[in-house]
């Protein structure tokens, strides 16, 4: 209890001290956009409180470049619909709960006809405001709406221009570096509880009901990521902090994507798993014990790969990034340990076994190739490489090679064993 106590609060200062800094610079520029947008709509409006301007401003200039103009656009056009709408029924009728319920009914009804989006409801919001003032006011209250959204609106533009986002690639990275990090831990601690399980005689089928659990829960947690990825490559359109840095959306795009299928793959595996470990006669063979234990080795081995890939996916969202001797180690081992395993499900499925010994392998042989297949760390590797060459300024003055150098000459090391053909 206490070292997970320990790692929950390490964890938490590691986000604390990364996402810090454009937290707080992301709430120093919705603030100055409100307070801005204030000022300067009290200038056209003396002695009143326009609060709608600086609450248009915080809205608008939340989101990125590329929407900046859309989001405006449609708040302005949702006011003008309610307030022309309000003006409308205060002229006819007066304000009485059948006719706030016709507003409201149609308001929304126009903001569907008109595809406000997210801003729809804003036309009901600005009838109802306008027709609360009733028929005498409801003409200069509507105007006074009307031009206090435009300021807001043009002051949140303005900050966003003069003052634009960061470019969200890296965390869009640490998003699927952390979906890497899920799946690993899952196939680590598999590997773990499998082997107490062989060595303490327990069984494996309910163990593999859990962490096919586990396994859907992280696959319906991607969306989440693919929101951070689809943020970031909105992010750096029309962004003048995108201009001069490389586009990484592609290659993250394409990791997420491997994770999504690798995990879909996985989850597949372990439902092969539980099935072969239901009632099944081959576990009082004598060879269970070493069948369990090397799908365990072969979990290892899959967390590995998928560890590695997930921080070259993050250390490709920052292209600066150099990979230390120890990332390339990792990257050697892992490569190495998925083909290992490959080679040894090759072999006893050449063997022949139990029919539910084979449909096992078979399944985790297939889960080893997708990996294989989908996430290619010698291409992730080669990837990250071509990023940083226009990254460097000049090549490094000391002699000794550098993590990049020693990189680069990975496909073709001396003496190492080349990578089977895929089928």
């Amino acid at each position: 209890m206490r070292d997970s106590w320990r790692r929950s609060i390490t964890r938490e200062l590691t986000r604390l001290r990364h996402d810090g800094p454009a937290a707080l610079l992301w709430s120093l520029r919705i603030t100055v956009a409100a307070v801005a947008s204030y000022v300067v709509a009290t200038l056209f409006f003396p002695g009143t409180q326009p609060l709608l301007a600086p609450l248009t401003a915080m809205l608008v200039v939340q989101v990125t470049p590329v929407s900046l103009l859309a989001s405006g656009v449609d708040r302005v056009v949702a006011v003008v619909a309610g307030v022309s709408l309000a003006v409308t029924f205060a002229a006819v009728v007066p304000l009485e709960w059948w006719s706030l319920g016709l507003l409201i009914l149609v308001a929304i009804t126009i903001g569907q006809v008109l595809r406000l989006r997210s801003n729809l409801i804003e036309v009901a919001i600005s009838g109802m405001l306008v027709l609360g003032v009733g028929s005498l006011g409801a003409e200069s209250a509507a105007w006074q709406r009307l031009a206090e959204t435009l300021v807001g609106a043009a002051v949140g533009i303005a900050a966003n221009l003069l003052f634009p986002p960061k470019v969200a690639s890296a965390d869009a990275g640490r998003a699927i570096d952390g979906l890497a990090d899920s799946v690993s831990e899952l196939l680590t601690r598999a590997a773990d509880e499998l082997t107490e399980l062989v060595a303490e005689g327990g069984e494996v089928a309910p163990a593999a009901r859990t962490w096919l659990g586990e396994a859907r829960r992280i696959t319906h947690d991607i969306p989440r990521v693919g929101a951070a990825l689809l943020h970031a490559e909105q992010g750096r359109r029309f962004n003048v902090r995108a201009v001069g840095t490389p586009n990484v959306g592609p290659g993250l795009r394409q990791g997420l994507e491997a994770l999504e299928h690798s995990a879909v793959a996985i989850r597949g595996m372990f439902r092969a798993l539980m099935d072969a470990t239901h009632d099944a006669t081959w576990l009082d063979d004598e060879s269970a014990e070493d069948v369990l234990l090397g799908i365990a080795q072969t979990f290892r081995e899959l967390a590995a790969g998928v560890d590695t890939f997930g921080q070259l996916v993050r250390d490709e969202a920052d292209p600066a990034t150099h990979m230390s001797p120890t990332d390339v180690q990792a990257l050697r081992e892992a490569r190495e340990g998925l083909h290992e395993a490959r080679a040894r499900l090759d072999d006893l499925l050449m063997a022949g076994t139990a029919p539910e010994l084979v449909e096992l392998h078979a399944a985790v042989l297939s889960t080893v190739k997708r990996l294989l297949q989908e996430m290619d760390l010698d291409e992730r590797m080669r990837r990250q490489v071509r990023l940083l060459r226009p990254a460097r300024a000049r090549p490094p003055a000391a002699e000794e090679p550098t993590p990049d150098a020693e990189t680069q000459l990975l496909p073709r090391i001396p003496g190492e064993r080349r990578d089977r053909p895929r089928p």
